[in-house]
């Protein structure tokens, strides 16, 4: 009986030593969730990076996913035994970091065996590992190998991998070759990553997402967003930090010199779901002409709050005036946009008046004549129109009144990759859809009064009036 007793206790005390040990059972587990860590777990699309702040919780996002996925129990995805790598700038930053995240997340006892490049593998946090095999749930093993970037390209050739996890920016070569190892096995990548460094590969293959790549996926990461951060320490940081610091530091942005034009400009408060928007609502459409350059098009709502909505976009360009307009008429007719007396209206850049030696006859003309009544009397003042797009990104008091549907995509790389250059200007660069977006803003006043309704006795004068007027 006491020997019986005594092998419950062990038991006992053992359940209590793996509860206490198993980091990974308590990550996100309780009342307080870190709802951006959760959001990149749950994702399904095989690129996807966390541009964050420091202590944002982004690099937690990399070593637990690499966990899971390791030991087949991710909660979110299809799982199988993997062969992955974590990839670090340099060895001393895999030891300090992924390294030190990963075994704090792994059990000692899901650890199979421990192959260090340096030090000793029964005090593997001090040394430098090869790569680790994991116990998985299936009854095999599964390999996570370390990498790091001052390796060189060459050093990450010829293995097929299930995973790849970049702990911070790697060089765009490795990317690429990276890439090229989960390729056959249709794996996936993912990132954790800081901008530090400015304007590189990343922000324009991924965070632009140029190539419209829709396995692309990224999000941004900031101390806010950490329900573990307490809320002095943030106050404290933040007062310690200039305001460029802060931007990267803090909010995980990327930086220019000069900055961001419309830094008030907020992916997940800014673009939305696309929905079915009342017809009264419907505004007015805003093109910027290009015939060789880009033509754009973006279609305008308005709520009874002055809250301004993009709801659909055409642009294209190399094309003449005959396509945009049809490819306008087409999409207007999808939405049961309103026409005046077989036209639709738009607003235009004035420069659309001009006659040019190619055409007798100007761009205005040539959209009438394809049913296009475009207006160009449109104020182009810069200053005034980015001004007026700040304050519908967000007022006074911080709350947001533009919002643009996620099909908007070349508006949104637009607002996002949109730069002060240098004499206080913005970089002439990529800027069609701002254009017309400024022209269209700077049209309208701050607030749309819905028209009262009319009384039966109004209608019937209205109707009375208009007799008298055709007989005269």
């Amino acid at each position: 009986m006491q020997d019986t007793k005594y092998k419950l206790s062990l038991v006992e005390k053992e359940i209590e030593r793996r509860e206490r040990d198993d980091n990974l059972a308590k990550y996100n587990s309780g009342k307080v969730i870190h709802k951006k860590q959760m959001a990149f777990h749950k994702c399904k699309k095989k690129n996807r990076w966390v541009f964050g702040g420091n202590r944002s919780g982004k690099t937690e996002c990399g070593a637990v996913e690499t966990v899971w996925l390791a030991r087949g129990m991710h909660p979110f995805k299809q799982n199988k035994p993997t062969s992955s790598w974590v990839v670090s700038l340099s060895k001393q930053v895999q030891r300090d970091v992924a390294q030190s995240k990963i075994l704090h997340y792994l059990r000692k006892d899901w650890i199979e065996s421990v192959v260090m490049s340096s030090g000793r593998s029964d005090s593997a946090e001090a040394g430098i590992i090869d790569f680790i095999l994991v116990k998985n749930v299936f009854g095999s093993t599964s390999k996570i190998g370390f990498k790091s970037c001052d390796q060189g390209r060459e050093k990450f050739q010829g293995s097929s991998l299930d995973f790849v996890w970049f702990d911070e920016e790697p060089p765009y070569d490795i990317y690429q070759e990276c890439r090229m190892r989960v390729l056959d096995r249709k794996g996936e990548i993912f990132g954790t990553m800081t901008p530090l460094k400015g304007l590189t590969w990343v922000y324009n293959e991924i965070y632009l997402n140029e190539k419209q790549d829709e396995n692309i996926w990224h999000e941004e990461m900031e101390w806010a967003d950490n329900p573990y951060l307490d809320k002095k320490e943030i106050d404290e940081m933040t007062k310690s930090l200039s305001q460029e610091e802060l931007e990267s530091r803090r909010y995980g942005k990327f930086m220019q010199c000069g900055g961001l034009v419309y830094s008030e400009f907020e992916e997940q408060v800014h673009v939305i779901e696309p929905f079915d928007v009342p017809k009264e609502w419907f505004d007015n459409i805003s093109i910027d002409p290009g015939l060789n350059n880009p033509l754009s098009a973006h279609w305008y709502a308005r709520d009874y709050d002055g809250n301004v909505y993009v709801i659909a976009e055409h642009f294209d360009k190399g094309k003449d005036v005959v396509y945009h307009s049809n490819r306008i008429k087409e999409i207007s007719k999808r939405l049961d946009w309103h026409w005046t007396n077989g036209k639709i209206s738009a607003l235009i850049d004035s420069a659309a008046t001009q006659r040019t030696l190619a055409s007798s006859k100007s761009v205005v003309e040539l959209f009438y004549e394809n049913d296009i009544l475009v207006n160009p009397k449109v104020n182009k003042d810069m200053f005034s129109g980015i001004s007026k797009v700040k304050s519908y990104l967000r007022d006074g008091e911080g709350k947001p009144h533009l919002f643009i549907f996620k099909n908007c995509v070349n508006l949104i790389s637009e607002i996002k990759g949109y730069w002060w250059g240098d004499n206080d200007l913005p970089i002439k660069k990529d800027d069609h859809c701002l254009d017309e977006m400024r022209y269209y803003l700077m049209h309208i006043s701050k607030s749309l009064t819905k028209e009262p309704s009319k009384s039966l006795v109004q209608k019937d004068k209205e109707k009375l009036i208009k007799k008298l007027k055709r007989r005269f």
